[in-house]
């Protein structure tokens, strides 16, 4: 710490190394869109467990890793961290809190929070705001998780800066 109570610039670089390793690895580990190994899923979830723990003392002593404490690349990976703590959903909703809390102070982006608010609303068994989870395929095509305002998706995707629903779900295709 810093004599103002700040963390040490120091201490903020191997934070932000830290997460963007952990993005990597989430990267490299996560299973292909299809993949059904059994082996595969399960490394990939012990990994993404071991992400939330540490997110969650990260956001113990820091709060939300914004762009601003650790650089853009890891608060990035501090969202995709939260983003993938899909068994961990006290990590992913107190990460929302907090995420929120620094989209509300400019210092974090409505896109990250769009996507990690649905993510949660999804895994809490509601009903999605702006359509970026998909539930799975039918006849080739994504099928998003149901959406509180399905004739607005695209109009509520835009306010959070995220491109349309078709857009989106063609990469997927």
């Amino acid at each position: 710490m810093t004599h103002d109570g700040r963390p040490a610039r120091e201490a903020l670089d191997t934070l932000a190394a830290e997460l963007t390793g952990m993005a990597e690895a989430d990267h490299r580990a996560a299973p292909g869109a299809h993949s059904e190994d059994p082996a595969e899923q399960l490394a990939w979830r012990r990994l993404t467990a071991r992400h939330g723990d540490r997110l969650a003392r990260i956001m113990d002593e820091f709060g939300w890793p914004t762009a601003e404490l650790v650089g853009e690349d890891a608060a990035r990976a501090a969202w995709l961290v939260a983003q993938h703590a899909d068994r961990q959903l006290d990590v992913q909703r107190r990460a929302l809190g907090l995420l929120e809390e620094a989209v509300a102070r400019g210092a974090a982006g409505a896109r990250e929070l769009a996507f990690l608010r649905d993510r949660v609303l999804v895994n809490d068994g509601y009903e999605q705001v702006c359509g970026t989870q998909i539930a799975g395929v039918k006849d080739g095509a994504p099928v998003p998780w149901p959406c509180r305002e399905p004739g607005r998706v695209d109009e509520l995707r835009a306010e959070a800066g995220i491109e349309p629903y078709a857009e989106y779900v063609a990469r997927f295709s």
